[in-house]
């Protein structure tokens, strides 16, 4: 079986050699030892000033929200997974949805400044597999309108944009590291924010409020990390050079062995080092996407189907027509891609879809 993805796991040993110094600690969770080591780790890769690793990649987006939502009306896109509409809704907050660019897949900025109302308070956009909206053109809207920017960069690790981290762009940040993405810790996320004083909101708000045991700075939730996970992702971070080179060497054979004639692939912005994080084909119709889809699965290949449906479609987002998104969102899909693919399950993939389209 060939699923569309497939979880990194480092050397056993290597995870153990980790969870002996939780026993050793006694320690396991509220911001131990390892969780403190990773997130100085991962500062260091990612070459950012400020991280808080979090339980889960959607708490982030939950938070920031709380924080500079301020219950109004915020412009989004609707070609995401559904976690980033459905915070906006849990948050009490309204989703705005702006259409997509046809080539990138990110949110059209061009479109933006038409949906903001006296209302609006956020900019709430995706870097779609990896690939980043168009920063700076958001930064001047938001700008103009004071709109705070918060980017759901769930699968943006290690993506770097015109020579920075793409998690030093907006207001917030957020990334998931859930096992299905390229640095995972099981489950997990972080937030990302460049102002210390948003920074430390960010912080007590993942944990309850509290600033120290006895003193509260505001609202809260239980955000935080178990050393378990942080362990995992300890165990992880050393093997990322091995998981981009590989994965890499997937999409680098895609790009050569697919019938290019009759599909659309990525746009990747420019300016940007991309992190080989999904490899989506965008095929003429509906039909032929179940098409191949249902050879593939003949075959035990499972590709998906992301991201369908367009979220203004789905019935407690009740958003307008939104063509492009709902276009691209009924002819995408992701095929497999992860380290241990070899050429020959890569040519198997390809010698089926290509005979189907």
């Amino acid at each position: 079986m060939i699923n569309v993805t497939k979880t990194f796991f480092p050397p056993i040993k290597e995870y153990q050699d980790q969870l002996q110094r939780i026993w050793a600690n006694q320690w396991l969770t509220n911001r131990g030892e390892l969780l403190l080591e990773l997130e100085e780790k991962l500062k260091n890769y990612l070459e950012v000033d400020h991280i808080l690793v979090t339980n889960n990649g959607t708490i982030p987006i939950q938070i920031a929200l709380k924080l500079l939502g301020n219950g109004g009306e915020i412009i989004t896109t609707p070609f995401s997974y559904v976690a980033t509409s459905a915070a906006i809704v849990w948050e009490h907050c309204t989703p705005v949805f702006v259409d997509i660019h046809p080539d990138y897949l990110t949110i059209d900025e061009s479109k933006i400044e038409a949906a903001i109302t006296d209302k609006t308070t956020c900019i709430l956009a995706t870097h779609v597999f990896g690939n980043p909206c168009h920063v700076e053109a958001i930064e001047v809207i938001a700008n103009k309108h004071n709109l705070k920017v918060i980017y759901d960069a769930a699968h943006a690790f290690g993506v770097t944009y015109d020579g920075q981290s793409i998690f030093n762009y907006g207001d917030v940040s957020t990334c998931s590291f859930h096992a299905t993405k390229l640095f995972h810790t099981g489950e997990g996320g972080a937030l990302f924010a460049k102002d210390t004083t948003l920074q430390h909101q960010l912080f007590y708000s993942h944990n309850f409020g509290h600033n120290g045991p006895l003193a509260f700075h505001g609202l809260g939730i239980n955000g935080k990390i178990s050393e378990l996970q942080a362990a995992m992702g300890l165990a992880v971070l050393p093997h990322m050079s091995t998981i981009l080179k590989e994965r890499k060497r997937v999409v680098d054979f895609y790009n050569e062995n697919l019938d290019l004639d009759h599909i659309q692939t990525l746009k990747i912005r420019e300016n940007t080092q991309w992190n080989y994080s999904y490899y989506p084909i965008i095929l003429k119709d509906e039909v032929t996407l179940l098409s191949v889809q249902n050879a593939l699965n003949e075959m035990q290949i499972f590709p998906r189907r992301y991201f369908y449906p367009s979220l203004n479609t789905i019935d407690y987002l009740d958003g307008k027509k939104m063509p492009v998104s709902e276009s691209i969102a009924s002819r995408i899909l992701c095929l497999p891609l992860y380290v241990e693919l070899n050429n020959n399950q890569l040519q198997f993939i390809l010698s089926i879809l290509n005979a189907n389209l």
